[in-house]
């Protein structure tokens, strides 16, 4: 199953491996409740290896709920990593009356889950209003086509890299967009702006992109 391994420094330090079997598959339910509670404790005292026991227990779980949502391994990954660090940072806060370590875990795994889709889903959306009609993409492609693109690997740092460089209006804009995942109408209420301001400012940005990332990609 999924296992990991903690960094000397810092607790987001993991790593993708292979094992062959989970204690965990073949202990009663009770027992790995308890168990589990017994891991957030030493986790609260600091104790990495519970952390890295948690881990190897509820890893591959985990990441099957939030790949069902997502339908992507490489964003499945980031949610179970960024849920494990939070699980983490506030171990002290799970509490046995309120359910099980592992329902815990999987209700964040879901919540963070959709969060990203949701964000996916909006991009999508900001691109097909307000990309101008020249910006080179096939109709058939769809906005999703180039949402996916901007929020992948290699290619989201370089936008990450032309958004820095634009105006500050048009950056900002953008970033709420793109990395916050707000549509126009909250940008506007957010920055307090018309929402034909807002729009400007993102087919601007978009432009300015356009050209950057040309010459980048």
């Amino acid at each position: 199953m999924l296992a990991w391994a903690v960094m000397a420094d810092e607790p987001a330090g993991l790593a993708w491996v292979v094992r062959m079997t989970s204690a965990r598959e073949t202990e009663l339910p009770e027992d790995r409740a308890a168990i589990d509670a017994r891991l957030f404790g030493r986790m609260v005292q600091g104790d990495r290896d519970a952390l890295a026991e948690l881990y190897d227990r509820f890893s591959r779980p985990l990441y099957a709920t939030s790949l069902r949502i997502l339908n992507d391994p490489s964003e499945a990954q980031d949610v179970v990593h960024d849920v494990f660090i939070s699980l983490w940072q506030k171990s002290a806060q799970f509490a046995t009356e309120r359910g099980t370590a592992f329902s815990w875990a999987v209700t964040l795994t879901r919540n963070r889950s959709i969060d990203r889709l949701r964000s996916r889903q909006r991009r999508a959306t900001l691109i097909a209003e307000s990309a101008p009609t020249d910006l080179g993409y096939d109709e058939d492609a769809g906005a999703g086509g180039a949402a996916d693109q901007a929020a992948s690997g290699d290619q989201a740092l370089a936008v990450r890299s032309a958004v820095a460089a634009l105006p500050v209006e048009q950056k900002v804009a953008l970033e709420l967009a793109f990395f916050g995942g707000l549509t126009q109408q909250e940008i506007a209420q957010r920055l307090n702006e018309p929402l034909g301001t807002v729009k400007a400012r993102i087919r601007r940005g978009l432009l300015k992109l356009r050209d950057t990332l040309t010459r980048r990609l």
